[in-house]
C-alpha cells in the first residue's frame, strides 16, 4: 500500500526499519539531547520563564515534531528565535497571554499546513531574513551581559537603547569572578567549535562550570539562587487561562511567532535537506509545528521551531530517521526525572556565555559582506529590517519586511520590463544564443531560466538540483530569457553552484541579460564558478565545455 504524501516523514521511514539503523538513531538521539539540554534552560531564561519551562518545551514540542513532521532529521525545540518576541509578550500581557499567544500561533501554522501555504515562506528575500537574524542576534547578546559579567542591576529594561543605558550605569557591580567564568566558557566553546567541531561546546562548558562552581565556590549566581533550582517529575498538565479580551491584541505578536516559526522551521529544513539529501514536505512540518504549539502552553512550555544547529548536530551524529528525534526527548525527559536536581549548581554566566555564542551563530553575519555588494534596494531593505528589529518591535519589523518584500518584488519586475522593436541588428545578434543549429553532446546537460529569478521563483532551480546525481560531468545553465535577478535568487545559485562542485559537476552560465549581469558581477558572483564558465552566449559555453572534458573527464 503507498503512503501517502501528506504522512509524516516518521510513517515513510518506518518502513524497512532495521536494528542497525535504530542503533544510528539511538546515538545520535542521545547526542542532540544532551545538546539541547543547556539550550532549552537557557532560551527559557533570556525569555523571562523559568528553566524548566524550557526543557518541558523541548521534550513535548521535540516529540511531536518528529513523530508528525515533514522532515526526516528535524530536531524541535525552543530556539533563540524566540526569545526576544516571548520577553516582550510576557512584560505586556503576562505568562498567561504567552500561553495564549503560543496556541494562537499554533492554530495559524495548522491552518498555514492545511491549507497548502507552506511553500508561501518562500516570500521573503533574502536582505529581510538577514536583518531579522542580525536582529535577533544582537538583541540576544543585549540580553545576556548582566549575567555574563554579574552586573548588579534591578530591573533590565526591555527595549535594546534603554537596556544598554542601564546596563552601562550598573558597570561598576562587575563582578571579577563571573567573568572569568563567562569568558572562559565562551573561549572555550570557540576552541572546541574550531578545533574539535564534532564536541558539544556548550554540554563541556555547562559542566565545566559548574564542576568550577562546586569545587572553588567562587561566589557566582546560579539557577539555584535564582530560581531555588529545577522540581523533578513531570510537568502538570493545566490548560491556559484564556481571556477573551486579549484575543484581539494577541494576534499581532501570534501572528509573528507563527512567521517567524514557520521560517526557522522551514529553513531549518531545507538545511537538513541538503544535509542529510532528503526532501521534506513543508506543509506537513508546519502541521507538525502547530500541534506542538498547541501542545507546549498545556505542559507550561514555550513556543518552539525547527532548530537549524541542533538538526545539523542530529545529522552529524548519525541520525537515519525521525526516530532519533523522538529519542532525542526522552533523553531530556530521563535526565529531568533524574538528574533534575544537580540543575540547580549551574552558574547563571556559563549559561550566558552558552546564549552568547547561539547569537552568533544564528546572526548571519557572513551574509552582511554579500549583501554590501548588491543593489542599493537590497542594502536598504537589509538596514531598515535590522533596524526596526533592534530598535523598534520585532513584530513591526515583520509587517514592514513583508511589505518591502512585496514592494521589492513589484519594483524589480517593472524595472526589468521593457518593450523595443525587432530590428535586424537584434536578429543577427541573437543568432549565437539559440540552441536550434547547435549539437549538444552527451558530456552537457542544458537549463533555462525564464523570466524573473527573485525571492518566490528560486525553489524552482529544484528542477536542477533534484537530480544531480544523474547529470552529466558539464551543466550549462542559460540566462538569456531571465530577465531579472535579486539577492535571493544569487543565493539559489550559489548552492546549485556548490552542489554541482561537490558532485564534480562544473556549472557554466551564459547569455546573463543587463541587469542579471550587473547584479552578479557587483556580487562578485564569478567566485564561485571561475570567471571562463561565465560565458557571453550558447556557443561560447558548449565551446567551454569541450575545453573543460578535453581536460578532465570529470572536471571539478
Amino acid at each position: 500500500m503507498s503512503i501517502p504524501k501528506w504522512a509524516p516523514a516518521s510513517v515513510r521511514a518506518l518502513r524497512g526499519y532495521s536494528a542497525p539503523t535504530f542503533t544510528h538513531d539511538l546515538i545520535a538521539g542521545i547526542t542532540v539531547g544532551l545538546v539541547a539540554l543547556p539550550l532549552a534552560m537557557a532560551f527559557a531564561i533570556a525569555s523571562g520563564l523559568t528553566p524548566q519551562a524550557g526543557i518541558y518545551c523541548a521534550i513535548v514540542t521535540g516529540f511531536l515534531i518528529s513523530a508528525l513532521g515533514g522532515s526526516r532529521f528535524q530536531i524541535g525545540g525552543p530556539t533563540g528565535a524566540f526569545v526576544v518576541v516571548v520577553a516582550g509578550i510576557i512584560g505586556t500581557y503576562g505568562v498567561d497571554g504567552l500561553f495564549m499567544c503560543t496556541m494562537m500561533a499554533g492554530v495559524m501554522l495548522v491552518v498555514l499546513g492545511v491549507t497548502g501555504m507552506g511553500t508561501a515562506v518562500k516570500y521573503l528575500p533574502r536582505p529581510v531574513v538577514v536583518g531579522f537574524t542580525n536582529g535577533i542576534g544582537v538583541l540576544i547578546a543585549s540580553t545576556q551581559i548582566r549575567d555574563f559579567f554579574g552586573l548588579q542591576v534591578p530591573h533590565v529594561p526591555s527595549a535594546f537603547g534603554p537596556r544598554l543605558m542601564e546596563l552601562a550605569r550598573h558597570a561598576a557591580t562587575l563582578s571579577l569572578p563571573a567573568t572569568a567564568l563567562g569568558i572562559g566558557s565562551l573561549a572555550g566553546m570557540i576552541v572546541l567549535r574550531k578545533m574539535y567541531p564534532r564536541v558539544p561546546g556548550a554540554i563541556v562548558a555547562m559542566l565545566a562550570g559548574t564542576i568550577v562552581v562546586l569545587a572553588a565556590d567562587v561566589g557566582v549566581e546560579t539557577i539555584g539562587s535564582r530560581f531555588g533550582g529545577i522540581p523533578a517529575g513531570l510537568p502538570e498538565l493545566h490548560l491556559p487561562q484564556f481571556r477573551l479580551s486579549l484575543m484581539g491584541v494577541l494576534l499581532r505578536p501570534a501572528l509573528t511567532v507563527a512567521l517567524l516559526g514557520a521560517i526557522e522551521s522551514l529553513m531549518s529544513a531545507v538545511v537538513a535537506d541538503r544535509m542529510g539529501n532528503d526532501q521534506h514536505n513543508p506543509n506537513t512540518e508546519l502541521v507538525a509545528q502547530g500541534i506542538a504549539n498547541i501542545a507546549s502552553p498545556v505542559f507550561g512550555g514555550l513556543p518552539a521551531t525547527g532548530a537549524i544547529a541542533r538538526t545539523a548536530t542530529n545529522i552529524r551524529s548519525g541520525a537515519r530517521t525521525p526516530v532519533a528525534g523522538i529519542v532525542h526527548a526522552i533523553t531530556l525527559l530521563v535526565v529531568l526525572l533524574v538528574a533534575a536536581p544537580l540543575a540547580r549548581f549551574i552558574p547563571m554566566p556559563v549559561l550566558a556565555a552558552i546564549l552568547l555564542m547561539v547569537s552568533w551563530n544564528m546572526g548571519e553575519w557572513h551574509e552582511i559582506p554579500k549583501l554590501l555588494r548588491l543593489t542599493r534596494t537590497d542594502i536598504s531593505v537589509w538596514i531598515v529590517t535590522f533596524a526596526l528589529t533592534v530598535f523598534a518591535d520585532l513584530t513591526i519589523a515583520v509587517e514592514v519586511g513583508m511589505v518591502l518584500a512585496a514592494l521589492t518584488f513589484i519594483r524589480r519586475v517593472a524595472v526589468t520590463t521593457t518593450v523595443s522593436e525587432v530590428t535586424r541588428d537584434y536578429v543577427e545578434s541573437g543568432r549565437e544564443h539559440i540552441l536550434q543549429d547547435k549539437a549538444i553532446p552527451d558530456y552537457v546537460a542544458i537549463f533555462r531560466i525564464h523570466g524573473p529569478f527573485l525571492f518566490g521563483t528560486t525553489d524552482k532551480i529544484a528542477a536542477l538540483t533534484d537530480q544531480i546525481d544523474r547529470l552529466p560531468p558539464v551543466v550549462i545553465i542559460r540566462l538569456r530569457n531571465m530577465t531579472a535577478i535579486d539577492a535571493t535568487g544569487l543565493r539559489a545559485l550559489e548552492e546549485a553552484a556548490e552542489r554541482l562542485r561537490a558532485s564534480e559537476r562544473t556549472l557554466l552560465l551564459c547569455g546573463a541579460r543587463e541587469q542579471p549581469a550587473a547584479v552578479m558581477r557587483q556580487a562578485l558572483f564569478h567566485e564561485h564558478i571561475g570567471d571562463r564558465n561565465i560565458c557571453p552566449n550558447i556557443a561560447a559555453a558548449l565551446r567551454r565545455a569541450h575545453e573543460v572534458m578535453s581536460r578532465s573527464p570529470r572536471a571539478a
